[in-house]
């Protein structure tokens, strides 16, 4: 079953999208299908993007290590949904008009503030691979990665802005969020345990030690 979970993942995390082009074959996309389909793959961006960050508490809460083996794939999912929300804005909506994107993002908030986040996310993704890693460092690409954070905010201010009159999901999301921020903030706080000091035995210690 574990060496089948990995696939069994990625099928999964591609169930919005064929539940998408199945709504799209059947036309019940409702009266606006772009503004339906914007909406999902925003709303699946960030339903990664949490999944995402509740993986560190998770296993370190339940004691579930392996659970780490699906973050980097969740992470690159949130990644590929925002791209289809992008393209959907610029293809469907913008028709490839540069200029009309940029007065977008310069005049309406809720863009500017998404737009922000998606290009914190592409870093993320580039640099996603074991060999970036050995590039960068282990603490520069952590400290790199933590821009995971700043994209979940401001997706979720994008939402929130966003929506005129019911919010109740944007502030499911804003919630979700903040605790699993408020969580890193109390181990970030937590005073880190002193290395214990290594006493070496005396000298008839280490004899009788080494030959037991």
């Amino acid at each position: 079953m574990v060496r089948w979970s990995k696939p069994l993942v990625f099928l999964a995390c591609l169930g919005p999208l064929a539940g998408l082009g199945w709504r799209a074959y059947s036309g019940s996309l409702g009266a606006n299908p772009i503004e339906r389909i914007t909406h999902t793959t925003g709303d699946w961006t960030l339903i990664f993007l949490l999944i995402t960050l509740s993986i560190t508490p998770v296993r370190k809460l339940a004691r579930q290590p392996w659970l780490v083996r699906y973050r980097r794939m969740l992470g690159l999912f949130a990644f590929f949904y925002v791209v289809l929300h992008f393209l959907i804005y610029l293809v469907l909506d913008k028709s490839f008009s540069m200029h009309d994107i940029w007065a977008d993002v310069l005049k309406r908030r809720f863009i500017t503030v998404g737009f922000a986040g998606f290009l914190m996310l592409i870093p993320l993704a580039v640099t996603s691979t074991a060999g970036w890693i050995r590039r960068l460092g282990g603490k520069r690409w952590q400290a790199l990665h933590r821009l995971i954070y700043a994209s979940a905010i401001a997706g979720v201010i994008h939402y929130l802005w966003l929506v005129k009159a019911d919010k109740r999901k944007p502030l499911v999301y804003a919630v979700v969020l903040s605790v699993l921020l408020a969580y890193r903030l109390v181990v970030w706080l937590r005073p880190k345990p002193r290395a214990a000091k290594v006493q070496l035995p005396a000298a008839a210690e280490v004899t009788e030690v080494s030959t037991n």
